[in-house]
C-alpha cells in the first residue's frame, strides 16, 4: 500500500514526469514497465482480480509471491480490476484516460471486444501513447496465435543456431523473446514520447516478439540473405573469427577469448607459449585461420588443458588479449564488478520479507542509485491509488467496490 512518506515524496528520475497504466502480465510486458518505473515513471499495474500468474510460479517463493513474479515488478502499484465487469472496464477506461502511457500485451482483439482499444482512447485522449507487445503483432497470418519466449525463439531461426554443431537446436537461457519486445517496446514510448512533446500527438506502437527476435538475427540474416547459406548452430565460437571461442582448461572449467585482431592472434600464441603458430602459415591471417579452424581449434585446446581457466585469464588480460571465466550465476552474480554496480538488487517488503533481483542497468553519472520499492502485494494500492493518484472519492470507491470493478482477490495477497 502507499504509505504516508509515499504520498508526500516526489518522484526522481528522467521520467517522473510520467504516468503509466500497465496492463500487462507475465514477463515482456512487465519487463517493458519495469524499466519505465526504474527511470522514474509512476506505473499503475492492473491485474485481474486473481492476479498475475507469475505470482504463483513454482518453484522459489518469499512469502506468498513467486521469485519471478518479484523479478520484473519493482516500482509498481498494484490495482486489482475485473475488466469482465461493466463498472471495471469504465474505470480502467477512465484510468487510461488520467495517463500517458499505457502499456498492454493481450493477444489482439481481446481489448477491442471490450471497449478498451487504443482507437476508444485516442478518441478522447489524442496524446496518449499506447504500446501494444503480442506474439507476431497487429497484422498478418499469425496475429491469432498465443505466442511464448520459446515459440519465438523457435519460429524467428534464433533457436537453430544455438547448441553445438552436431546437437540439436537449443533455447536460450535467457528468455530473449521476452526481453527484447519489453526492450523495444520501451525503445518505442520513448521516441514517441519525444515526438509527442513536438506534435502533441500520441501514437500506437505494435510491438511483435517475433519481428524482434528476427531483428536481432543481425549478420547472421545478412549472411544468409547474401548468399543463400543456412548457417548450422553456433556451437562454442563465431561464424567469422575462429579465435573468438570457448576453450575447457586443465581444471574443467571453460573460458572463452576473443582475439580478433592480428596483434591480439600473436600475443594469443606467446602467452599459450607457442610463439610460432603466429608464423604458420595455416594461420598468419584471419582468412586463413578460418580455413584451417579445426586444426588450429584441436590446438589451442590442447595448449589450455595446462593450466587453470583462472590462470589463463589473467595471463591472457596481462598480454591484452580479452578472456574471461564462463561464469555460473553463483560466480556472476557475486562478482566484484557486478556488486559495485549495483546490479544485485536487495529490496524489503512492508511484511518485512527480502528479495534480490537482478537491478536496473542505466546508470546516470552524477546521480545517486534511487531507491526502489518492493513489488507489490495484489491489490494493496486499490483505495490508495485511486484517491491519492487519480482523485476518486472515498463514495465514489465504495461505489466502485460494490459493484464489483475490484473483483474478489485471492485470500493471500488481499488488500489491506
Amino acid at each position: 500500500m502507499i504509505n504516508e512518506d509515499d504520498k508526500n515524496k516526489k518522484r526522481s528520475g528522467p521520467l517522473s514526469h510520467l504516468r503509466v497504466l500497465d496492463l500487462t502480465l507475465f514477463l515482456s510486458g512487465p519487463y517493458a514497465t519495469q524499466i519505465l518505473s526504474d527511470l522514474g515513471a509512476e506505473v499503475i499495474k492492473i491485474e485481474a482480480p486473481d492476479g498475475d500468474m507469475t505470482r504463483r510460479l513454482p518453484p522459489y517463493f518469499v512469502g506468498s509471491e513467486s521469485v519471478y513474479y518479484l523479478s520484473v515488478n519493482r516500482n509498481k502499484r498494484s490495482l486489482t480490476v475485473d475488466m469482465k465487469n461493466e463498472s471495471g472496464r469504465a474505470l480502467v477506461r477512465e484510468l487510461a484516460l488520467a495517463c500517458d502511457v499505457v502499456v498492454e500485451n493481450f493477444r489482439p482483439g481481446i481489448l477491442k471486444r471490450l471497449g478498451l482499444s487504443y482507437d476508444d482512447i485516442a478518441a478522447h485522449k489524442p496524446d496518449i501513447v499506447w504500446c501494444s507487445i503480442s506474439g507476431f503483432g497487429q497484422e498478418g497470418p499469425y496475429r491469432d496465435r498465443p505466442a511464448y519466449d520459446m515459440i519465438v525463439q523457435a519460429m524467428s531461426g534464433g533457436m537453430s543456431l544455438t547448441g553445438e554443431p552436431d546437437g540439436p537446436p537449443v533455447r536460450s537461457g535467457i528468455p530473449l523473446g521476452d526481453i527484447a519486445a519489453g526492450m523495444y517496446g520501451v525503445i518505442g514510448i520513448l521516441a514517441a514520447v519525444a515526438e509527442r512533446e513536438h506534435s502533441g500527438r500520441g501514437k500506437l506502437i505494435d510491438i511483435s516478439m517475433l519481428d524482434c527476435q528476427v531483428a536481432m538475427l543481425s549478420y547472421q540474416a545478412a549472411y544468409y540473405l547474401a548468399s543463400g547459406h543456412v548457417p548450422n548452430r553456433q556451437g562454442r565460437g563465431h561464424d567469422s573469427i575462429p579465435t573468438y571461442r570457448a576453450f575447457t582448461c586443465g581444471d574443467g572449467v571453460d573460458l572463452v577469448i576473443t582475439a580478433n585482431t592480428e596483434r591480439m592472434w600473436a600475443n594469443l600464441c606467446g602467452v599459450l607459449g607457442r610463439p610460432e603458430l603466429a608464423d604458420d602459415e595455416r594461420f598468419r591471417a584471419n582468412d586463413r585461420r578460418y580455413s584451417n579452424r579445426q586444426a588450429l581449434w584441436e590446438i589451442l585446446e590442447a595448449a589450455f588443458h595446462a593450466k587453470s581457466a583462472a590462470t589463463w585469464v589473467d595471463e591472457l588480460l596481462a598480454a591484452e588479449v580479452p578472456a574471461a571465466v564462463v561464469n555460473t550465476l553463483d560466480r556472476s552474480l557475486n562478482d566484484p564488478q557486478i556488486l559495485l554496480r549495483n546490479m544485485v538488487l536487495a529490496m524489503t517488503g512492508p511484511d518485512g520479507d527480502h528479495v534480490r533481483v537482478a537491478g536496473n542497468p542505466v546508470k546516470f553519472v552524477g546521480e545517486a542509485e534511487p531507491a526502489h520499492r518492493y513489488p507489490p502485494l495484489l491489490g494493496a494500492d486499490n483505495r490508495a491509488v485511486l484517491s491519492t493518484l487519480f482523485g476518486l472519492s472515498r463514495e465514489r470507491i465504495n461505489t466502485l467496490e460494490r459493484e464489483g470493478a475490484f473483483g474478489r482477490q485471492r485470500e493471500t495477497s488481499a488488500a489491506r
